[in-house]
Order: structure tokens, then sequence, then C-alpha cells
């Protein structure tokens, strides 16, 4: 969601703000803006849109080695320029950005601001005016005023704020938000993803929640909200600036959906231990311990989630419960005795899932975090974690990072299998090989699953998917990709479940993709299939070789039976790609939605 950079420094602060909020749009935004610090003040520029609005609207005149920008995902307030951050004071002195959500802020409005006119519908600009009030009227400094406000705050927030009666500092300030520091010589940057600022240095330091941070341009000072002064060392982004281009690619979620199979070489290799497959000793005593496994996760994670449980019962002998983080943290079941938690997170930084995690290590228990991004808040909180080594995702719908889970919870499920004596009549590592090839050939298959598209969605306006089994859980997942980037109001349904209730809704022309790679519920997905056709569905049948029958669209290559959503979520995440390309839609970008969730 939102995204934030900052920059204190020697060279334009205009170009590298602007070039750091075109890193963060994959977030997902509806506005932007920046404020520039000279010797004459602080100048605003905000648009509703994209940077490209913003970098229209900015005067390419305006000179400044200091400033803070944002790109704003509208939680309170309509998207508008006038909601749009940064966001000033009543006298124009302090000027503040903000990601998260201040949960009291109409509490503190009536509190303390009676008098002041607000200029938006923001939970930010509250934070703002608190600052020049205390400052004000109780005589604080900059820094103390912020830090009481920031004593008052309940809910997350990532802040920096610009005094323009200060010419050398930005104030930055983190709870629950993501939000990291930039080093480098001569200047220092700060960001909510590490990508926005590679063109100015690899070197970052992690924030931690309740630390504020002074940011000149040759030092940084992190404390407690208390005063405490905290000692923190930089660490290297291992991140290349080639793994965040496009390149020849017209779309990131084009790039990514090739990369796929890549991507599951690379786990086999970041996994591979004497020629197996292995994960950590600690992880897999941890994994052994537990009586039952609870999978926490939001949106394509949960899909994931779902195909996970199959592989740790099936292939370990694990009970698993899989639950949607928003709804456990408020509503959480009866536990076992020994529990393990299990959250899955493509950028480590989802809300929902962390407010989870919190309570979990609140009662004691363990948790591990698989995820893409090491040492985000998720990975960093858990007790353990292992990493899904897709490289950046950008696109807002997730491919690769999908993709990627359902390859590591494999090894997860199957080194617990190995540590637990599970007799396994396969080998991991050559079916991940397989399935990986398998992949290949889909990829290259790109005409067909553009023509299917052509065919079955040009101008529908809804479709469903079914499954039985395995196949089940990868129709949720291509229905929420048709949805998300398409519009096209989408559902996955398990294949027998349509007669009751849902088959109401068939009529003449309705897609109906249906996927058929397992051999025991073949016959059965095939009859439901016929149940829709009988009442004017137009069925899509995408079949494992050696279960095809003539008739069916597509034929994906054989894997082992548990492997199969690994390959057969491949063609319908192409055919969502192509509808809404078709359909002209934003394919990386699509309305509403934002690629890191960091709000409840």
């Amino acid at each position: 969601m939102c995204g934030i950079v900052g920059y204190n420094g020697l060279l334009d602060a205009k170009e590298i703000l602007l070039k750091g909020l075109e890193k963060l749009e994959y977030r997902g935004y509806d506005s932007a803006g920046i404020a520039l610090r000279n010797e004459a003040g602080v100048t605003i520029f905000k648009e509703k849109g994209r940077i490209a609005d913003l970098r229209k609207a900015v005067d390419e005149d305006a000179d400044a080695t200091i400033g803070i920008g944002h790109t704003r995902w509208a939680t309170h307030g309509v998207p508008n320029r006038r909601n749009a951050h940064p966001h000033q004071s009543a006298s124009s002195r302090f000027t503040l950005v903000h990601n998260g959500v201040i949960e009291n802020y109409h509490l503190l409005q009536k509190a303390y601001l009676k008098g002041i006119q607000m200029q938006s519908d923001t939970d930010t600009e509250v934070l703002v005016q608190l600052i020049e009030l205390f400052v004000k009227e109780e005589g604080l400094s900059t820094v103390e005023a912020f830090r009481k406000t920031l004593s008052l705050v309940h809910g997350s927030y990532a802040l920096a704020l610009l005094d323009s009666e200060d010419t050398e500092t930005i104030f930055v300030a983190k709870n629950k938000s993501p939000l990291l520091i930039g080093v480098g010589q001569d200047f220092n940057v700060v960001t909510s993803d590490a990508m926005a600022m590679l063109q100015v240095t690899n070197q970052f330091i992690e924030l931690h929640d309740k630390e504020i941070v002074i940011v000149h341009r040759n030092h940084v000072e992190i404390s407690k909200l208390d005063g405490r002064i905290v000692e923190r060392a930089p660490y290297t982004a291992e991140l290349d600036m080639g793994d965040i281009e496009k390149g020849p690619y017209p779309h990131y979620m084009l790039k990514e959906m090739d990369e796929q199979p890549g991507v599951v070489r690379k786990i086999i290799q970041a996994y591979e231990v004497n020629g197996e497959l292995a994960i950590d000793e600690a992880i897999l005593q941890a994994l052994n311990a537990a009586d039952r496994l609870y999978i926490i996760a939001a949106g394509t994670s949960a899909n994931a989630g779902l195909i996970g449980k199959q592989y740790f019962e099936k292939i370990a002998r694990i009970p698993v419960e899989v639950h949607i983080s928003s709804e456990f943290g408020y509503n959480m079941p009866l536990l076992s005795e020994k529990p393990l938690f299990i959250f899955i997170s493509q950028s480590g930084e989802t809300a929902d899932s962390r407010q989870v995690l919190v309570k979990v290590k609140e009662m004691g228990y363990p948790a591990l975090t698989i995820t893409n991004v090491a040492g985000s808040t998720l990975s960093r909180e858990s007790d353990y974690t292992l990493l899904l080594h897709a490289g950046p995702e950008i696109a807002v719908a997730s491919t690769k990072a999908y993709v990627a889970q359902l390859a590591v919870l494999a090894v997860a499920a199957y080194a617990t299998a190995k540590a637990r004596g599970v007799a396994l009549d396969f080998d991991l590592k050559q079916e991940l090989a397989i399935a990986a090839t398998a992949i290949d050939a889909i990829v290259d298959a790109k005409e067909t699953m553009e023509q299917i598209a052509e065919d079955y969605l040009k101008v529908a306006r809804n479709a469903f998917f079914i499954g039985r089994g395995l196949d089940f859980y990868v129709s949720l997942e291509g229905a929420l990709k048709l949805k998300e980037i398409s519009y096209i109001q989408a559902e996955g349904f398990a294949g027998g479940e349509l007669k009751h209730g849902t088959i109401a809704l068939i009529e003449e022309g309705t897609p109906v993709f249906a996927l058929v790679t397992q051999q025991e519920v073949a016959l059965n997905i095939r009859g439901n299939v016929k149940e829709v056709v009988a009442r004017g569905a137009n069925a899509c049948l995408i079949a494992s070789a050696g279960l095809e029958e003539e008739g069916d669209c597509l034929i994906i290559p054989h894997v082992h039976p548990l492997l199969t959503p690994l390959v057969s979520v491949v063609p319908l995440q192409f055919i969502s790609y192509y509808a809404a390309l078709h359909r002209r839609c934003d394919v990386d970008k699509p309305r509403n939605l934002a690629k890191s969730v960091t709000v409840e």
C-alpha cells in the first residue's frame, strides 16, 4: 500500500524522490506528492493519479537537497488532490507523510484540535496539527512534540516529517508499518522498500516498532519512543536493479510468469543439501514437536496455504488448519496443545497476518514465516523463516510468489516427513525439476492461452472455475487472478458444489473453466462439466496428459499428482493476463488494489 521516500543529502532531491516513488508504484496507490525543503521554505507538489501526473505538476526549476515523498492508497477520504500527502500544519511550518492507520484520530481531534480547521479528510492531518499544537502551546522542541504526539497514537504508522525552521533534518518514526533508513556518503534516505532507493544505496538500517529516527545528511540517531538510544548496523540489500526492471517485457506480470520455471529451479538449489532437499534442523524440530499446524495467510497466500495443508497432511502426516488472517486474529478457534503457526506472506509485511503473530507470540506459541523478503517484519518477529527465493515481485497480482510458496511448502512437508521416518515413494527434488520443465512448456504456449482468453472471456461479465481435490484450491487462485486484474466477476468452486446452489447462475454462454489433473476424481469433474454444459455453459477443460479427452482446450504436461498445482495454475495466470490485456486494463496496477497490504 502507501509508500514513503525521503532524501537528505547534496544532490537534487526532486529527481531522487520522483524516481523512488516510481519504484513504489507496484504497491498500489491513487495519488502522490512530494515536499521539497530549501532556504526559501517547504514547497509541496501533489496530484491525484499516477506518478507521471505528479511529474507534470512539479516545477522543473524546483531545487532542494532535502525532501519527502508519498504514494497514497486511500483509507480515510476519497482519492483526490486535497487528501493526497504531504499534509501540512495550520501555519505550514510542519509537513508530514504517513503510511498506516491512526485508529484514534477522531478522539485526538476532539480532545486537542477543536479550534483548528482541517484541510483534508485524512487521519494523517491530525498528527501534523498535533505536532504544531504542542510546539506552540507547550514550547516543546520538534522532536519532543513528535514524541508526545506518537505517545497518544493508537494504530499503525510510518512517518516522515519536515520542519520549515530546520534546514538539516527529517524526523522519522515507525510502528507496524514498514520503514527503512538508507545510508550513504554525504546523504541518508528514508524508504518503505529498499528497491525504491537502490538508485543511490544498497545499505539499509531496519527500523523496529515505536522507534524515532533523526535523519541528518551525515548521520542518523535512532531511539525508542521513551528516548532510549538504539545502535543498529546497516545490512546490504541483496537486490539487483535488473531484477526490478521490466526489460523487454510490456508488463511485470508477464515477466514474472515467465520467470516461474527458474524460480522452482532456484528453490531446488537453495534447499539442496548433499543432494537432498532439506530445511534448517531447528525448523524441523519445531514442525515435529507440533500436534497441529495453523497456516495463517491472506489472498493468494491463503490459497497457497490450502495446498500446503494437503502437503503436510498427505506427505508428513501432520494435521493442519488454514485460516484467513483478518478473521483469525479476532475470532480465534480452540487451539491444540502444541500448535505451530505458519505465516505465509510474499512481502512479509501483511498487517492482517502481523496482528495474529503479535497475539500468538503473547500466548507463547512458536511461529514460522514463509516469505519472499528476508528481514521483513513477519520474518524478523517469527521464530523461524523459510525464504521463497522468488526475486522481487512487482506486479500486484502474485504469480511467481504463489508458485514459490507451493514449492517451499512441498519442500518443508517432504523434509519433515523424512525426519519423522515416513515412508516416501517419490524423490521431491526430481519431481520439482520435472514440474519446472512442465512450466517451461506452458510458458512457451502463450498463443494458445491468449486464444482461450479471446474465445471465452472477450465479452464475459462473469466466469466460474471448478475442480476437485487439489484442483479446487487451484480454481480459487484462478478465479482470484481473473477478477483482480480483468474485473470480471469470477468464483472458484468445488465441482460437486455447483449443483448445491450456484448452478442457478449458469446461463447461456457462461464461461466455466474446469481443471482435470487428479485421476481419482477426473470422471467426477467431467460429470460436473456436463451438468453446466447442459445448462448453456461455455466450458473450457484443462487436463493433465494421460487424463485428456477429445475436445479439451489445453493439455498440460504430466507431473507428480501432488505437484500439479504448480503447473495447472500457470495457464490460469496467462488466461487472466490476456483477458485483462484485451479489456485494456492496467495489468500491473489493477484498480483499488495494493501489492503490500500494510493496514488491517
